[in-house]
């Protein structure tokens, strides 16, 4: 029972165009900063500035990434993607992961070459400093900003934009930290404080990509969510019990396959009722979850399969009509019910009830019946019902 949400769809669409304004804003502001960096660290005599500008125009090649990853992520689901293309988003966070690794050993083997190298003998512009700090409060801006939307609509691939956001923030701390060095005679201040934030952004970029990885290949959710889905499904009235719960993440959306226990005597119509009962609950209640896929058993099945060698229904009702073709009423059977539990058979047959002179004969008639079962290894009982 698993069919695509058309709610989830018109989500999936109405995601794109707030990953599109909030990116394109924040690469508005790249190119901005990416000039003026280079032109006043050159102007300025600021050559960390300029490398700090250059890092600003790398980012663009981000926002290029994110916009490519967010449009086809966003895409309905189809024949060749019957779930949808959220793994798109998912692969451009790896990249992304990736770049801020890049990035951070970059720092890193910069930061070593000025601890090796000798310092600037011309002292950089005060300007410079003036530049760095509104590019820190630019960033840290962009940052808060595409973090928020990123919580809001659950995509791994904002949020891995926003570090990288963060990440430009801090590197142009270092440049403040470098050039307020360099004014005040340790020319070498800024590496050493250049290698720790690398550090902490080679950290963010091996999380965010490690995550997205665990994506890609079906990791399940965090154990509270399990828990909270376990519990949503169990308190669905017609819920005996679950197993073979399964969980997957797509982009920003999570899958769900489970198994449900229910009464093994009801009708399939009920039982599907049920189905898409825990379906309706899950969707409404566990935001995230935007596929569900429901099997209805009516016992466990989960280590054993004990009715699975059992015969189909043709074979069975044609040696049952064998059996009992020289009873009474044999040719009047208005309906056979095959209950297949516990490694054995349970029929319930239904015939006309006008056709009995009274309850004895009805009696009489249902014991017969009952006795064909004895022939039977499969059959455990055979049961006969009036109407």
């Amino acid at each position: 029972m698993s069919e695509q949400d058309p709610l989830t769809n018109n989500n999936a669409l109405a995601r794109y165009p707030e990953i599109r304004k909030v990116t394109i804003v924040g690469a508005m502001i790249n190119v901005v900063l990416a000039v003026v960096k280079v032109w006043v660290g050159y102007v300025g005599h600021s050559q960390a500035l300029i490398a700090d500008g250059i890092h600003s125009f790398s980012d663009l090649v981000t926002d290029v990434l994110v916009l490519i990853g967010a449009k086809h992520g966003s895409k309905d689901a189809d024949e060749d993607h019957p779930y949808g293309h959220g793994r798109i988003e998912t692969a451009a966070t790896v990249v992304l992961g990736a770049i801020l690794i890049l990035v951070g050993g970059g720092i890193i083997v910069d930061a070593y070459n000025r601890l090796v190298v000798d310092a600037p003998t011309q002292a950089p512009h005060l300007l410079t400093l003036l530049i760095a700090l509104l590019s820190v409060l630019s960033k840290e801006g962009l940052y808060h900003y595409t973090r928020l939307v990123a919580k809001r609509l659950r995509s791994n691939l904002l949020h891995a934009n926003a570090w990288h956001h963060r990440s430009d923030a801090i590197s142009s701390v270092i440049v403040i930290i470098g050039l307020g060095g360099a004014l005040l005679g340790w020319p070498h201040l800024d590496a050493v404080a250049a290698i720790v934030v690398a550090i902490m952004i080679i950290h963010i970029g091996w999380k965010l990509g490690f995550h997205s990885v665990q994506e890609l290949v079906d990791t399940a959710l965090h154990p509270e969510r399990i828990d909270a889905i376990r519990q949503a499904i169990l308190c669905t009235p017609g819920v005996r019990y679950l197993h073979m719960l399964r969980t997957r993440k797509m982009g920003g959306d999570a899958l769900v396959d489970v198994h449900i226990q229910v009464d093994s005597k009801l009708t399939v119509s009920e039982g599907h009722l049920i189905g898409e009962k825990v379906r309706e609950t899950l969707l409404t209640e566990i935001d995230e979850v935007t596929d569900v896929t429901v099997h209805i058993d009516p016992e466990d099945d989960e280590t054993s399969r004990p009715s699975a060698m059992l015969p189909p229904r043709q074979q069975i009702t044609d040696q049952l009509q064998q059996s009992w073709q020289h009873l009474p009423q044999a040719k009047s059977i208005k309906d056979i019910r095959l209950h297949y539990l516990k490694g054995s058979i349970e029929v319930e047959l239904t015939l006309p009830l006008k056709a009995m002179k009274d309850i004895e004969s009805a009696q009489l008639l249902a014991s017969q019946y009952a006795q064909v079962a004895d022939r039977h290894a499969e059959v455990r009982r055979i049961r006969v019902l009036f109407e």
